[in-house]
């Protein structure tokens, strides 16, 4: 099953490295991910398909994992360049009454989606 992990990092040199590294040393392959950083915290959300492996490995390297949630893969290849592929998608989402709670682009024109309510979200989607 496709996994978001949530991460929060120290804003500083060599903390995503480390977080990459600890993931890439233990065979786990980064499906998807996304960062940020503010106010001195740098949030990161990462999708793997073994999140026990991953939550090991992240913890291994002294790495909190804050939330780990069920995404929802898109194959978004048919209109990656295409303007308003991501609106068709939020407007399906969002008038089954379904909140994204974090978004992002993962590997092979996928998009990757956690919502409040996947299986809404599913039905919505057509998945």
């Amino acid at each position: 099953m496709a996994t978001d992990l949530a991460v929060t990092l120290d804003d500083r040199p060599g903390e995503f490295a480390r977080l990459t590294e600890a993931l890439g040393n233990a065979g786990v392959n980064i499906e998807g991910l996304c960062g940020l950083a503010h106010g001195g915290r740098g949030f990161v959300h990462v999708l793997v398909e073994d999140a026990a492996a991953a939550r090991a490995a992240l913890e291994g390297a002294g790495l909190t994992v804050d939330a780990e949630a069920e995404a929802l893969i898109l194959d978004v290849s048919a209109g990656a360049d295409r303007p308003g592929t991501a609106a068709g998608l939020a407007r399906k989402v969002a008038d089954a009454g379904v909140n994204v709670v974090v978004t992002y682009t993962g590997t092979h024109d996928r998009a990757v989606v956690v919502t409040s309510d996947n299986a809404k979200a599913r039905e919505a989607l057509g998945l």
